[in-house]
């Protein structure tokens, strides 16, 4: 092994690069690549997976891809409150999509959480955490994966990182296969409100290049590019912030010693504090949310691209049993409380709400605006406007969900852990009733 150098980062993120032009390429070129709407970064990790270092060794990728997963997801959550917009929609609409999007992430982690506990610690001498990788894996993606490892791996568990980003692979691939296999079961019965035929879907889902007349800007120049080019202001900021809580993790470590957050929370924390800054010095106007959304998107794409790749094969192949019955457990799981629940908690357009919620709770928010892109290609149900709206309310759970679990079940409370993501998934459904958010009868 070689000593780690800032050259051995730009070989690093050369190949990936190249990795992801090759499977933009596949994206375009072939036929079954289309069809199952695969990202061009997701088969870039594949291929980094197979000729890296944790396959054939092929290709001169470093032994840190996992690393910079990491610090990559410091970026992306240092993002998020920069942001945020503001949108209209309807008070009922944004509490049943409270509810529902609560509860599930919710009773998804309860599940796993229980599943891991009582079943597959009894039959697999398994870290008691092993259940919350698929949680941890499926609802967030390859960023929450890859926080939840992180955090656990300072705890000396190391294979919960693989374990996580795996599950988080896998319900990548199960969001986009199954949720087109719903999309054509849903169309087929006529719960789709604006797709009659699956199969005349425009070509540029299918290959992802738009044509010039449905070309958008991907932001607004705020700056004169004679002091700074507002690409470099938008960036630098998002660093800062990444930074920022980088350092709160180091001092709230120095000060109390065996206790460290993990740094993708205090980013987030810290991007708040910032954001309310920017919003009373007016500075926030001069801060694009489309170009930090980007800025987070090509993050989110070597993220996922040097998380697959950072996968030690040996790991999973040792808990693949109960890794699998793990997996397609929360799968089943999942498809029946997103099918349920949306019948009972949307009163407009539920089948599209079902659809983007199957691809958020299986893979990431990403796949779930692909998916319902499909079904919704002119976004007539709205149904990214109540998400956002409601995600305010459910983003600090996560996170929190993120932060404490490794605490948690390092320290032996897991089973009472689990069971407060169940009482409170229940409350939460509870209160939508309550509220008279459910309806009687679905057609």
């Amino acid at each position: 092994m070689t000593n780690f150098t800032p050259w051995t980062l730009f070989v690093d993120l050369g190949i990936i690069s190249i990795l992801m032009l090759i499977g933009k390429l596949m994206r375009v070129k072939i036929k079954i690549v289309q069809k199952l709407f695969i990202p061009p970064s997701l088969l870039a990790g594949f291929m980094g997976l197979a000729l890296g270092p944790n396959g054939f060794d092929l290709i001169p990728l470093s032994t840190q891809t996992g690393t910079y997963a990491g610090i990559m997801i410091a970026f992306i959550f240092g993002s998020l409150p920069l942001t945020s917009q503001k949108i209209k929609a309807k008070g009922s609409a944004i509490g049943s999509m409270w509810a529902y999007s609560k509860a599930g992430l919710l009773l998804q982690w309860a599940f796993g959480g229980l599943l891991g506990l009582l079943v597959l610690n009894k039959l697999w001498p398994l870290n008691p955490a092993f259940g919350i990788t698929m949680p941890g894996g499926f609802c967030g993606g390859h960023g929450t994966a890859t926080a939840l490892g992180q955090a656990f791996g300072q705890l000396g568990s190391d294979e919960i990182l693989t374990l996580a980003i795996t599950a988080a692979t896998f319900g990548i691939v199960a969001a986009i296969v199954l949720g087109l296999v719903i999309i054509k079961w849903g169309t087929g019965k006529k719960y789709a409100s604006f797709l009659v035929n699956y199969n005349d879907l425009p070509d540029e889902l299918r290959t992802g290049l738009l044509p010039e007349e449905k070309r958008e800007s991907i932001g607004k120049s705020m700056f004169s590019s004679i002091s700074i080019d507002s690409l470099t202001f938008n960036f630098v900021t998002v660093a800062f912030i990444a930074l920022g809580g980088y350092c709160i993790s180091k001092i709230v470590s120095h000060f109390m010693p065996g206790f460290e957050l993990p740094v993708f929370s205090c980013a987030f924390v810290f991007g708040l504090l910032i954001k309310k800054i920017f919003d009373r010095t007016k500075v926030n106007g001069y801060i694009c949310p489309q170009t930090v959304e980007h800025i987070s998107g090509a993050f989110t794409d070597l993220l996922v691209a040097f998380g697959i790749a950072s996968i030690k094969i040996s790991v999973v192949v040792e808990y693949i049993v109960p890794f699998s019955i793990l997996l397609f457990s929360g799968l089943i799981a999942t498809f029946i409380y997103v099918i349920v629940m949306a019948r009972k908690l949307m009163k407009e357009n539920w089948f599209e709400k079902a659809i983007f919620t199957w691809g958020w709770f299986t893979g990431t928010m990403a796949m779930g605006i692909a998916l319902l892109r499909i079904v919704d290609p002119q976004m007539k149900s709205r149904t990214l406007d109540s998400y956002a709206l409601a995600y305010l309310f459910v983003a600090p759970v996560e996170i929190l969900l993120i932060t404490f679990a490794p605490a948690a079940f390092h320290n032996g409370y897991g089973l009472l852990f689990s069971l407060i993501c169940l009482l409170a998934g229940i409350g939460v459904l509870l209160t939508a009733y309550l509220k008279g958010w459910y309806i009687k009868n679905k057609k």
